[in-house]
């Protein structure tokens, strides 16, 4: 069986994905390229005694990047000795700019690749009033052309076969300027390269990252003894090109526009409105907010119910030690601490996928871009700041698609404050406990403090990103340059198969943090030094001799929380926070709660010996908050939980850095663990700052 590497290249939305999609079915998988936190999507099919491992690179204008997804494009098709250099390219374009995509694609055949061009969307050739000459076209560009319709599967199959016909002889080749013609054949002659644009390639592009660093060092000498900046190139070439495809194309391709408002026309009106278009803009953050906590509902309390079952089974069935507890105890847990959060990660990025497929997301960056550019941010960054919401991990990793690297750090960084769908059952806790249940003008005092949590999120991400734009400086000035793209309706495969990418993503990435900090939580909670920890059960019995199974099974398991390595652990961090009015008992609620918020009410129902408890079920909540009301401060001598405490530990949460699995996902975005560091820091130092306040200002 032969073997074929094929890229796809494309400008962003011109069907690209959709076409690899339509081209691989499923068989497809998604990592990164090595050394960077680029996603890498590749599929393969079998044809006719051939197997085409296909890849999907990053949506380019042009082979000069802007950004890090665009890197790849040419550190992959400038170095015939990368593992993806493809055997043959195809390039894709579409019927609204067909001159930008055949730019692009002259300058994949100049580096050398074999290469074709496809026009997708061809449905839309006629809609668009275009006329092409297919002959004239295919001359010039010295390929066959082929048309597709990566939604209804029209012309795959022809473009299939072209993958193993020899690309045709390209001789249209880049002229480099006559000024430049002396240092172009220095650094091809230095570096023994096949062509003068390869050569011409390492002047223009800003890095070349394959090369090693002797050599890049002699290509800045070479640079500068020529008073070249590289960007001047880039510019020259990209006049010189488009100069000559407007003479050439004159003649192959014309539109004829009629002058009657498009839909996308009409629909833009509305929804960019300055005033129309935010109000429509909220709505839908409001309908995904309720579809991210409603419907999600019932799915994530059949997780539970599962695994519930799960665990009541694995008990049963495995004889009584070690093994049965940390089962029971530990691995099945853990797996559900990480699946119960599927339904709101899916749904969420349903609502994105759609708002993606359909062209809306790009009206929204559009509205956003004026609001966030004061804070250093730009429109990009509303993607993350909305997905955050839901959950810190898969914001952070949407935030590939800025471009500027100083804004993309500074979202990264300021994410993680967007209060998460985690933090919401300590805030549901902690407002039942200190907030009174009373009404004003008709509005909850604890529904308004649940609001205000979520606002401290927002003044929390912003502020800082305000704070960081003055401390992190840019390498340049960036512009918000955006094509809009015309309204479709949604290729649900697309879809689809972006929610189970995405999903399975969040499964790996944060999964395998999450299992493993419940693992070493629950090995610290269950051991403990001492005889106090040993005798645990007799100890209690002895002082609770009336007291019935199921209380006195709780008491234990409190009992020998205090004394396991867990509660020493609180007991060894109890003076770093009882300035903020907290106890070991809460210590070890906030340890517990670093991987994942949610951790912190079940921890805390432990030490109470109340057993497992259901912030959803009314009775197990008001039995929780009973017995956290009743709670005395051993320090102080006053209730553990009251005003002061109850909002210290609000705060704090409000501005902590969220879990281990953002730290992890931080790290692998930002390929740093200086910046991982400092925002961790960071965000635990504001926490603790303004905790202290507020708890000293309302003790």
């Amino acid at each position: 069986m032969n073997h074929y590497k094929i890229a796809l290249i494309g400008n962003p939305n011109v069907g690209k994905t959709s076409l690899f999609n339509k081209l691989t079915n499923l068989r497809q998988k998604v990592g990164n390229y090595p050394g960077v936190t680029v996603e890498k999507r590749e599929g393969n099919i079998e044809r006719n005694g051939n197997k085409f491992f296909i890849t999907d690179f990053p949506g380019t204008y042009t082979i000069y990047p802007s950004s890090l997804d665009e890197e790849i494009v040419f550190k992959t098709l400038g170095d015939k000795t990368n593992d993806y250099f493809p055997d043959l390219a195809v390039v894709i374009g579409e019927p609204s700019n067909l001159k930008r995509s055949i730019l692009l694609y002259q300058q994949v055949r100049d580096l050398g690749v074999p290469a074709i061009f496809v026009i997708n969307m061809k449905d839309e050739i006629k809609s668009k009033g275009l006329n092409i000459d297919l002959k004239k076209l295919e001359d010039f560009l010295q390929t066959k052309i082929y048309l597709t319709n990566a939604r209804t599967s029209e012309g795959l199959d022809e473009l299939v076969e072209a993958f193993t016909k020899n690309a045709t002889p390209y001789s249209h080749r880049y002229e480099i300027p006559r000024e430049y013609s002396s240092v172009v054949q220095k650094v091809k002659e230095e570096f023994q390269l096949e062509s003068d644009y390869l050569a011409w390639q390492y002047l223009s592009q800003k890095e070349i990252s394959f090369q090693s660093k002797e050599n890049l060092s002699k290509l800045d000498t070479i640079k500068k003894e020529a008073d070249l900046v590289s960007k001047r190139l880039q510019v020259k070439e990209a006049l010189d090109r488009n100069k000559i495809l407007d003479d050439k194309l004159e003649d192959i391709i014309s539109y004829n526009f009629e002058g009657n408002e498009t839909l996308t026309d009409k629909i833009d009106k509305t929804l960019i409105h300055p005033i129309f278009g935010y109000i429509i803009f909220l709505g839908i953050l409001l309908l995904i907010f309720q579809a991210v906590y409603t419907w999600s509902a019932p799915l994530m309390t059949m997780v539970e119910d599962l695994f519930g079952w799960i665990d009541e089974k694995a008990i049963s069935l495995l004889p009584e030690g070690p093994i049965s507890e940390i089962i029971g105890g530990a691995i099945i847990p853990g797996i559900e601490g990480i699946a119960v959060f599927v339904p709101q990660i899916a749904i969420l990025f349903l609502f994105i996928s759609i708002m993606e497929e359909t062209g809306y997301m790009s009206r929204v960056v559009y509205l956003m871009d004026r609001w966030l550019k004061p804070f250093g941010l730009s429109g990009k960054s509303v993607v993350p700041l909305i997905s955050g919401v839901a959950c810190a991990v898969p914001a952070i990793m949407s935030a590939r698609n800025i471009e500027n690297d100083k804004e993309r750090l500074l979202t990264i960084l300021v994410t993680p404050f967007m209060t998460c769908s985690a933090r919401l059952p300590i805030y549901i806790v902690l407002i039942a406990l200190v907030i009174p249940d009373e009404k004003i003008l008709g509005f909850s005092y604890q529904a308004l403090a649940l609001f205000v949590m979520y606002i401290l999120g927002v003044i929390g991400a912003l502020g800082s990103a305000v704070l960081l734009n003055l401390i992190i400086k840019a390498k340049h000035k960036s512009y918000l340059i955006l094509e809009m793209p015309t309204y479709k309706l949604p290729d649900w495969k697309n879809v689809v198969i972006n929610v189970w990418e995405k999903t399975l993503g969040f499964l790996i990435d944060a999964g395998k943090i999450i299992f493993a900090i419940s693992i070493i939580l629950w090995v610290l909670g269950t051991f403990g030094p001492g005889e106090k920890f040993k005798n645990a059960e007799e100890i209690v019995t002895a002082h609770h001799p009336k007291m019935n199974e199921e209380d006195l099974a709780n008491e234990v398991a409190s009992y020998k929380l205090e004394h396991s390595y867990l509660g020493r652990l609180g007991a060894v961090i109890e003076p770093i926070v009882e300035p903020l009015g907290y106890d070991w008992k809460m210590g070890i609620g906030l340890i517990s709660s670093f991987a994942a918020r949610e951790v912190f009410v079940g921890t805390m129902s432990t030490v109470y010996s109340l057993g497992e408890v259901d912030v959803e079920d009314d009775g197990q909540k008001d039995r929780l908050l009973h017995r956290m009301q009743a709670e005395i401060n051993q320090n102080t001598g006053q209730p553990a939980y009251n005003l002061a405490t109850g909002v210290s530990l609000l705060l704090f949460y409000a501005f902590a850095m969220q879990c281990m699995s953002t730290i992890a996902i931080v790290k692998r975005e930002t390929n740093s663990w200086k910046w991982t560091l400092i925002q961790t820091g960071f965000m635990t130092g504001l926490a603790y700052i303004v905790a202290f306040i507020a708890y000293h200002f309302l003790k």
